[in-house]
């Protein structure tokens, strides 16, 4: 049976890789087996998880072999930590990433993602694959398991502060996305942690469609078990929301959120009144001053542009038949259901449901290969 997929994002700093280090180990004192995979290039997310010991990335063990023309084994990157209490080993991976200034990270996760399925990841003996992964950052390597459905499932974690919460916001509009374009990854749910009872991100999460799965309290002997590369969860009041969430997660206990995130506006305006004023345009004459020199301030610049996903998409969609592209559209785009649709196109609604799903499965294939 294959490992259950879930991905944990949320802005760097705000105890993502905590959230996640204490969920694998309650879930490992239910006795499955579970794989932390850390996905942000500080490569820390499992040091808790391992009691303070820093796992080698694939990163760099793929560099070290890849100079000495050796293949990566699963032994060179996968380790396992035996905890005397615990029913089951706990298993941790370290993508890591470039050294700050010196490449992509996004790329990083990328080709890391790339070197562990060509190790079989997900045909492991493996019960959960938990992802933690940096939210910060929006380059497509980062969206890796909402973009090619790695994740069955995602978990957002956050504060109670607007740049977290902001983070969280720009995570589910990516998910909406993908899935728009045959992405299969389901939305569980908001985490609060370091809850300061303020409800700012409660408000947010209601107003975006987003279900609260956990609100963890700020502890001063949870950061103080944390700090020492123990697990929150031997605390009672912190293992039991613990426990409380692993189970209705492995009970399939939590609905899938359909929320599409806020757009800019609507997010903004939750935190207070915006001024609807166009901005003040500074000119070419003010900036330059007196400077002497050939640039024309009236001259138009050549500047090249990058297709926008947008764009992209629709050229997609006119590569579909045009069947796949009536029904598509009309789902999509005109939000009819299929047997209105069915309806409309005189076809059966199961053909209806057969030509979304190809269409579905085709863009995903043109998105991705051009």
């Amino acid at each position: 049976m294959a490992a259950r997929t879930i991905a944990i994002y949320g802005k760097g700093g705000i105890g993502k890789s905590f959230t996640t280090t204490n969920l694998s180990a309650t879930f490992a004192l239910m006795n499955k087996r579970v794989l932390q995979l850390g996905c942000d290039p500080k490569h820390d997310s499992t040091t808790s998880l391992f009691g303070g010991i820093p796992l080698p990335t694939v990163t760099d063990v793929f560099a070290e072999r890849n100079a000495l023309n050796q293949q990566v084994l699963i032994s060179d990157i996968v380790f396992r930590r035996e905890i005397a209490d615990f029913p089951q080993p706990i298993y941790g991976i370290e993508l890591g990433g470039p050294q700050v200034g010196r490449g992509c990270g996004g790329r990083g996760i990328i080709s890391g993602f790339d070197t562990l399925e060509k190790l079989g990841i997900f045909s492991w003996d493996i019960d959960l694959i938990l992802m933690d992964f940096l939210g910060d950052v929006v380059c497509g390597g980062f969206a890796t398991p909402l973009a090619r459905s790695l994740s069955e499932e995602v978990i957002l974690v956050t504060n109670n502060d607007r740049q977290s919460i902001f983070t969280a916001n720009n995570i589910c509009q990516a998910n909406n996305y993908f899935r728009t374009i045959g992405g299969e990854s389901r939305l569980l749910g908001l985490i609060i942690n370091r809850d300061d009872g303020s409800g700012i991100a409660e408000k947010y999460a209601e107003a975006a469609g987003i279900s609260v799965l956990m609100k963890v309290p700020y502890s001063a002997d949870a950061r103080d078990k944390d700090d020492s590369f123990d697990f929150a969860v031997r605390l009672p009041e912190i293992r039991d929301k613990f426990q409380k969430l692993a189970r209705e997660i492995l009970e399939d206990a939590i609905t899938p959120c359909e929320a599409g995130g806020l757009d800019f506006m609507s997010f903004v305006r939750l935190f207070g009144d915006v001024s609807s004023d166009a901005p003040v345009p500074a000119t070419s004459e003010e900036l330059f001053g007196r400077k002497e020199g050939s640039f024309s301030g009236g001259q138009a610049t050549e500047i090249s542009s990058i297709e926008g996903d947008n764009l992209k998409i629709n050229r997609c969609i006119e590569k579909l038949t045009a069947e796949e592209r009536e029904v598509y559209r009309m789902k999509e785009q005109e939000k009819k259901s299929f047997t209105e649709i069915a309806e409309l196109t005189h076809r059966e609604e199961s053909v209806v449901q057969e030509l979304f799903s190809s269409a579905r499965t085709q863009l995903k294939r043109l998105f991705f290969e051009n």
